[in-house]
């Protein structure tokens, strides 16, 4: 029966009591499974790219908690190596993922995290005032994935971390229209002082319009 890399890293997770597990050397795998080391290396570089492992000198290869967001960021970016209106169909995606788990997500939030947002506000409002502007897209980023990033569903946040690395290869993270940007942020605001006061459904509104007027944005740049 042929060797499987991936089918092996998940048995020793699985046979672990605490996930923690010891990967065997690739000369030693080798050998007991009559497998040569070129086939190994080559799956090994498969299961690096998935984010499965992580190889070091002196540490041999070690596991890695599961994240779905290494598999979609390696496909996402080729595909938008091919064609960057790619990258319009997938905001869509995120898009409707953002609508659809917006209850959901604000449930998650504690006054720290309340607390964060409105921290992020300020800053990147301070940011789009300065002189020269400065483009907030650090803020942008956490911004939504301090909303969203608590989900108790590693699939979605997966799609949604991808997003934003997609957002940057693609340049959008350089975006200068300052009123435009302005824009983005009084919605933010209003989203953000919504979920303060409670009243989720006035910010699933608030969240509604932004995300129309981004999705004008990217189609027109894209």
């Amino acid at each position: 029966m042929k060797f499987d890399l991936l089918e092996y890293l998940s048995s020793q997770r699985n046979a672990s009591e605490d996930g923690e597990c010891k990967i065997q050397p690739l000369r030693e795998l080798s050998e007991e499974h009559g497998v040569s080391i070129a086939m190994l290396r080559e799956q090994l570089s498969v299961a690096r790219v998935l984010g499965l492992v992580d190889v070091k000198p002196g540490s041999g290869i070690q596991p890695l908690r599961y994240q779905f967001a290494p598999a979609v960021r390696a496909s996402l970016s080729y595909a938008l190596m091919l064609d960057r209106k790619f990258f319009s169909q997938f905001s869509d995606l995120r898009r409707n993922i953002e609508k659809d788990y917006w209850f959901e997500a604000v449930e998650t939030l504690d006054a720290g995290d309340i607390a964060y947002l409105r921290e992020l506000v300020e800053v990147a409002l301070d940011k789009l005032e300065n002189t020269p502007p400065r483009l907030p897209h650090k803020e942008h980023r956490d911004l939504h994935m301090t909303i969203y990033g608590k989900l108790d569903n590693i699939f979605v946040v997966g799609l949604l971390e991808a997003y934003w690395d997609a957002y940057e290869q693609v340049g959008l993270n350089l975006y200068t229209k300052l009123e435009y940007l302005k824009g983005v942020w009084a919605f933010h605001k209003k989203i953000v002082n919504a979920i303060a006061e409670g009243d989720m459904e006035l910010g699933y509104q608030y969240l509604l319009e932004h995300m129309d007027l981004i999705h004008e944005s990217i189609a027109a740049d894209i």
